[in-house]
């Protein structure tokens, strides 16, 4: 890994997304847009929205994160861009560290706004630190990213990018403990969704929800989070190719 040729590689991938407002938007904006709704749909029980308020200020960071960034590495692909990058001296370790430092950056940004808008505006009532609520979103949004890079591969127009989306995310939504109790589900799905990321990320806020203080099953919660994210960034870099189809 060069350093200098991933920042390189941040830097042009930012550049490309500063003439694109819409994707900006999507990123930045939506997560905040749909904490906004969500409030207010719960309006008459502001502690419905404590309970799930939460769990979706790290979900949808995920899921958007996931659509842009499988859709914006498509491009690169289907374009040649992704091709003629990779026939000059650019490891493709370096190309997949540039893509998730630029989409980092902005996830952080995303996951500020959201946390901020959450706690600070829309009063969602937290026990502990607003501070680890930002790092487990910043922890997802990177997930997002992740797993927007990996299926990028394996998609050949951005109708299939879109498409991965029920395979990839709506599993997870369904088994993370959002909706119930993970241990209230059948023993198999229980399994299924003890490995699966997105349901430490709902138990890693809710412990913030829950108690005072860092606990033990809150840094086991992030660091499982942080090593998915770090498994499928070195799948998604194993996936390059350097022919594109």
């Amino acid at each position: 890994m060069n350093a200098a040729r991933t920042l390189a590689t941040a830097a042009r991938v930012l550049r490309q997304l500063c003439h694109d407002p819409r994707s900006i938007a999507l990123m930045l904006l939506v997560p905040c847009v749909m904490l906004f709704l969500l409030r207010y749909v719960f309006d008459g029980s502001p502690r419905t929205f404590d309970g799930i308020g939460a769990s979706l200020l790290g979900i949808f960071p995920l899921i958007t994160m996931f659509l842009i960034t499988s859709i914006a590495t498509l491009r690169e692909r289907t374009s040649g861009t992704l091709e003629r990058l990779l026939a000059m001296p650019l490891g493709k370790v370096d190309l997949i560290a540039g893509y998730a430092l630029a989409f980092g950056l902005l996830a952080i940004i995303q996951s500020a706004l959201a946390t901020g808008l959450a706690v600070w505006f829309l009063g969602l009532d937290v026990i502990g630190s607003p501070w680890l609520l930002l790092l487990v979103a910043l922890l997802d949004a990177l997930l997002g990213t992740a797993l927007g890079l990996f299926v990028s591969a394996f998609a050949a127009s951005e109708f299939q990018a879109v498409q991965f989306m029920p395979a990839v995310i709506f599993p997870q939504l369904l088994l993370c403990g959002l909706f119930t109790a993970r241990d209230a589900m059948h023993p198999v799905l229980e399994g299924i969704s003890n490995v699966l990321p997105m349901s430490y990320a709902v138990d890693g806020m809710d412990e913030v929800l829950r108690h005072t203080d860092v606990t033990a099953d809150f840094i086991r919660d992030a660091l499982i989070v942080a090593s998915c994210a770090l498994l499928v960034l070195a799948l998604g870099a194993a996936t390059l190719r350097r022919r594109t189809t």
